[in-house]
């Protein structure tokens, strides 16, 4: 039963664990690291990774969301961003990643992005990556869905990816045509990965509505301002738990239907890439680890795209970092660096593999602990 606290007069509170405070428990058998797969399978597109790029602007180009998807993961461009407003932002992105941090930061990303979204780009954006090969996905957000969608599906995506801070099954409003996600999904014949979500019912409404996969979390690192802005903080083992469970339930109630999880906040090394996982989710959302690759187009700087709202911000700029390698050592190393930051995917082998465990299915059922 979930622990819930009282904490006034009727006013309770559900307890909700971060993926810090959890560890995973080894069990009794251990297997050759050879053995293990990291592969993972969303709708008809295999990878061999369980890593899906967040669609930031400082981590995801053209060119990088196609070297994500050489190594064996999947980029995601973000057609909201600077490189569906600009004809070429190479120039704008070297600017910012020699920003400091504080408000004037902000102000500029505003400003840049405050250009107009030209559909025309987006068809030349997906154009460029697809003659990069592999497999393309875009990002949009809930609000820009119906107005942006006959460009994106025109240009001929793989996988769309409908994203916001918090994404549900219907979006309400009386001032605006508002976004049935049921009924915009049944009209696709490509996959849907909708989110983010935090919560079992949340969960199970989006994969109520079709979508191929779910997004758990917001996206939440140390410079997320969700928390100071709206309140809102994820804690995101127990969200994962949470839509695991909603997952299973779902599998009940459509006699076999598989939504994929993928977690995307508090995800910072290998270990807790592994967390993730062994919590229940199916592949995760990396976006500020990414941008200490050598590939990164803002140069080691790192923001949220919700970081340039023009009313709200949510996200503080992160000044640049020296790269720590290139995106493949970075994803399969080698490492020099002790602290898990380096071959992420070869962590999570490892950890697998110390558990007994030969793939990612299988690791979902991991021992788990609470130890702070």
């Amino acid at each position: 039963m979930r622990d819930v606290v009282e904490i006034g007069l009727g006013k309770t509170a559900q307890r909700g664990y971060h993926l810090d405070d959890i560890a995973i428990v080894p069990s009794r058998r251990t297997r050759d690291v050879d053995d293990v797969s990291t592969s993972w399978q969303l709708d008809a597109y295999p990878f061999r990774i369980p890593c899906v790029g967040h669609p930031s602007d400082a981590t995801m180009s053209p060119h990088s969301a196609v070297a994500l998807g050489r190594l064996g993961g999947l980029g995601v461009l973000n057609v909201e961003g600077l490189w569906t407003r600009y004809e070429d932002p190479t120039k704008i992105l070297e600017e910012l990643s020699r920003l400091d941090e504080g408000t004037a930061a902000t102000r500029r990303l505003q400003e840049v992005y405050s250009e107009p979204i030209r559909p025309e780009l987006i068809a030349e954006r997906v154009r460029q990556m697809r003659e990069g090969g592999g497999t393309v996905a875009v990002r949009v957000s809930p609000q820009h869905t119906l107005a942006l969608a006959p460009v994106i599906l025109d240009a001929g995506v793989d996988i769309l990816v409908i994203q916001g801070t918090i994404v549900s099954a219907e979006h309400v409003s009386t001032t605006d045509e508002p976004l049935n996600l049921k009924e915009f999904i049944a009209d696709l014949d490509l996959p849907v990965v909708a989110g983010g979500c935090t919560d079992y019912k949340t969960a199970l409404h989006l994969m109520r509505t079709g979508a191929a996969g779910v997004i758990v979390g917001l996206g939440g690192d140390e410079w997320s301002t969700t928390e100071s802005v709206l309140g809102i903080r994820v804690p995101m083992a127990t969200a994962i738990a949470d839509a695991a469970a909603a997952r299973r339930d779902y599998l009940d109630e459509t006699g076999g239907r598989y939504v994929h999880l993928i977690a995307d906040g508090d995800l910072q090394t290998s270990g807790d890439i592994a967390k993730a996982l062994g919590c229940g989710a199916d592949a995760v959302m990396l976006g500020e680890p990414l941008s200490l690759c050598a590939e990164a187009p803002a140069g080691g700087a790192w923001w949220h795209p919700a970081a340039s709202h023009p009313n709200l911000p949510r996200g503080a700029y992160g000044v640049a970092n020296e790269p720590l390698g290139s995106m493949e050592q970075l994803l399969y190393g080698p490492a020099d660096d002790p602290e898990g930051q380096l071959n992420l995917f070869g962590g999570l082998r490892r950890a697998m593999a110390k558990c007994g465990y030969r793939d990612l299915k299988e690791f979902q059922k991991v021992g788990l602990v609470l130890d702070r």
